[in-house]
């Protein structure tokens, strides 16, 4: 007596469907991995920018510590499993008055910030900006795609005074 279900034809049309579609789904799940891997350095960066804005953003004379805010950069970096040579982190401050929210830029009074300006009307600020920079490699090269791509985040926080 012969079994019910599908006859030998079938199962081998059904090994022919599965070899057919593999390749396709492999390559479907190695970009998903790929654009994974992206996103994941890409918020790294950003995280690395927030971090030195953070520690520039603590006092006057913490706002143009460039190698203490480097070094804020680099750690968080580096605690997430990546090597920090792979990162550029700049830093700038820029100065100017506050009226109801609107800010004007105008020239920091002295390299340190130790001294804090005077505006004819509004408050006195002084922002810290840092830019982080890195490079997603993919794994493998895809035609028409980049092998590396620059990614860049700015962070800017109000320095406390």
């Amino acid at each position: 007596m012969k079994p019910k279900g599908r006859n030998s034809s079938e199962r081998g049309q059904t090994m022919l469907e599965v070899a057919l579609l593999l390749p396709m789904l492999l390559i479907l799940a190695l970009g998903v991995i790929e654009l994974g891997r992206y996103a994941y350095i890409a918020i790294l960066v950003g995280n690395a920018a927030r971090a030195g804005a953070a520690y520039g953003a603590q006092s006057l004379p913490q706002s143009v510590d460039t190698i203490g805010i480097q070094a804020a950069a680099d750690n968080d970096f580096q605690n997430n499993g990546q090597n920090v040579s792979s990162l550029s982190v700049t830093n700038s401050v820029a100065c100017g008055c506050d009226s109801s929210g609107t800010v004007t830029t105008q020239g920091c009074t002295t390299k340190t910030n130790s001294t804090a300006g005077t505006c004819a009307s509004g408050h006195w600020v002084v922002m810290e900006s840092v830019t982080a920079s890195g490079t997603f490699s993919s794994l493998f090269k895809y035609p028409g795609i980049p092998q590396s791509i620059s990614l860049s985040t700015t962070a800017t926080l109000r320095v406390a005074e």
